[in-house]
C-alpha cells in the first residue's frame, strides 16, 4: 500500500496540477551523451508530494511516519534510478521499458524495511511480484480514468 501511495501520489499531482509547481529535480541538465539526466516528469512537487502522503499513509496504516517516508523516498530513488537509466537506453521520459519501471522502485525500499517489519526473502520478492503486476494493472486502469497520459 506504501508504494502505491509512494507511485502514485506524483502522477495524481501532475493530472490535477498540470505543469504548476512542476520543477524538474535535474533541473533541465543534462548528462554527457546530451541526453537529461532524469527527465521533466521526475519533479519536486511530485517528490515533496509523495513524502508527504506516504509519511501519512504510514501513520494511518500504524507501521509509522518515518517508515512511511523511508518507503517514498527509497522508492523515488528507485525511480529516479531507473529513469536515469532509461535516459542512456535513449527511452523517452515516460517511456516504458517492464521491469526497469517497476523492479528498482519496489526493491530497494523492500530491503530497507525488512529488518523493522520483519520480511524474509519470500515476502521481499512478494513486495516486488505484487508491485509489479498491481502497477501493470493499475496503469491501464488509471489509463482509462484519464489520470495516466497512456498505459503501460
Amino acid at each position: 500500500m506504501l508504494l502505491l501511495v509512494a507511485n502514485g501520489t506524483p502522477v495524481v499531482l501532475a493530472r490535477l496540477l498540470g505543469d504548476a509547481g512542476a520543477y524538474p529535480i535535474d533541473g533541465g541538465r543534462r548528462w554527457r551523451d546530451g541526453r537529461p539526466l532524469l527527465g521533466r516528469s521526475k519533479t519536486w512537487r511530485g517528490l515533496v508530494g509523495a513524502v508527504a502522503a506516504t509519511t501519512l499513509a504510514g501513520w494511518l496504516l500504524g507501521v509509522g511516519a518515518g517508515l512511511g517516508a523511508v518507503v517514498a523516498l527509497t522508492a523515488l530513488v528507485g525511480d529516479a534510478a531507473s529513469s536515469f537509466t532509461k535516459r542512456r537506453l535513449a527511452v523517452p521520459s515516460s517511456g516504458q521499458a517492464v521491469g526497469l519501471d517497476q523492479v528498482p522502485e519496489s526493491l530497494l525500499p523492500a530491503l530497507v524495511v525488512a529488518a523493522p517489519l520483519r520480511l524474509g526473502v519470500a515476502d521481499v520478492v512478494a513486495v516486488i511480484v505484487i508491485f509489479f503486476v498491481g502497477e501493470l494493472a493499475l496503469s491501464r486502469v488509471l489509463y482509462h480514468l484519464n489520470v495516466r497520459d497512456r498505459p503501460y
